[in-house]
């Protein structure tokens, strides 16, 4: 059976393609309120995992051992556009755990960010490891390394410590046993988990808090909403749609992209955790419907999200700017409970 479709793609009025995928919104009791397509479907959560792989970091002291600031912690959970601020922000946590660009394993990549990369090529700037969009990430796992005593050197191999005490957090978060999961390697050479879109659905709902964990677990979580809600750009940048919606949005719902089009998001009033997987892994989709789903939650009024509505339906322009059609997210008809 066929993921049924959720965005339209139309020209002149003409239905011209369209994108299949699954939802799935859990409650706080992991009951499923709300679904379309194979909620069971495995698949990776690519960056969406980044609130979580920051969890051992957070959980052992390390904000208050190197004196981390939310916004630095929120460049952790990001894939950053690499403007300057987020490479100031990178520069920073640097710093303060002794370490320098070499010391990265995620990658040389040149910025996100379109006007960055083109001022890089016009002035015959190579990028290095500082410009991957998940250099934070990375800074972040080396802080973990520094301060639990760990070797830095191979931090990304999945048998490496600081990796089994995120993998441990993957497994409590998802609650997904590890010996389902299959690891495979991200696009920055960390190792990530295969692990079914209703799970994924479950990890954020548990960045509201658990019950199960322990006290500093759960304060961890509060620090994480914290820092991508008083920090959204650290998360993304100019024009990227992770900070456009919780400019707006956090701290009552906060939302994170992955590739291969993937799209979580934490409810945290109605301690709601919501997946998004577009099947053909295009990342546009997965904005049409994350938004459509922010448009009918009931939490905010049509003037609070006017800014937003041109990501649920996303005009599309040719090379001489002339509108030629749209992507349009379908009604979701969600539950206003």
């Amino acid at each position: 059976m066929c993921n049924p479709i959720l965005v339209e793609v139309e020209r002149g009025g003409i239905l011209e393609s369209f994108h299949r995928g699954s939802i799935c919104i859990v409650n706080e009791n992991n009951e499923i309120i709300y679904s379309m397509g194979n909620v069971e479907q495995i698949c990776y959560p690519r960056s969406a995992m980044k609130l979580i792989q920051v969890i051992p970091l957070l959980e052992n002291g390390g904000l208050e051992k190197f004196g981390f600031t939310l916004e630095e912690i929120a460049l952790m959970c990001g894939s950053h556009n690499a403007e300057k601020e987020h490479i100031r922000v990178l520069n920073q946590i640097l710093e303060k755990i002794g370490c320098n660009y070499s010391d990265l394993r995620c990658g040389v990549q040149y910025p996100t960010a379109k006007k960055e990369a083109d001022e890089m090529l016009r002035n015959n700037i190579k990028p290095g490891q500082e410009h991957n969009n998940c250099s934070g990430k990375h800074a972040g796992m080396l802080a973990a390394c520094k301060l639990l005593g760990f070797e830095t050197e191979d931090y990304i191999n999945p048998k490496h410590p600081l990796q089994v005490l995120i993998l441990n957090a993957v497994a409590d978060f998802y609650e997904y046993a590890t010996s389902k999961m299959v690891c495979a390697l991200d696009g920055c050479s960390a190792p990530i988990y295969s692990i079914p879109v209703r799970n994924q659905a479950i990890a954020y709902k548990n960045l509201c808090g658990n019950s199960r964990f322990t006290q500093i677990r759960n304060k961890a979580c509060e620090t994480i909403i914290q820092a991508v809600s008083e920090y959204p750009f650290m998360v993304a940048g100019s024009k990227r749609y992770c900070t456009d919606m919780m400019q707006i949005t956090a701290p009552k719902v906060i939302g994170k992209t992955g590739a291969e089009g993937i799209f979580c998001m934490t409810f945290t009033e109605k301690k709601w955790g919501v997946c998004i997987k577009i099947d053909d892994g295009k990342m546009q989709p997965q904005y049409n419907i994350a938004q459509a789903i922010i448009s009918e939650c009931g939490l905010f009024s049509e003037e609070e999200i006017a800014s937003l509505k041109s990501y649920q339906e996303t005009e599309l322009k040719n090379f001489n700017k002339f509108t030629t059609g749209a992507l349009k997210s379908i009604h979701l008809n969600l539950p206003k409970t």
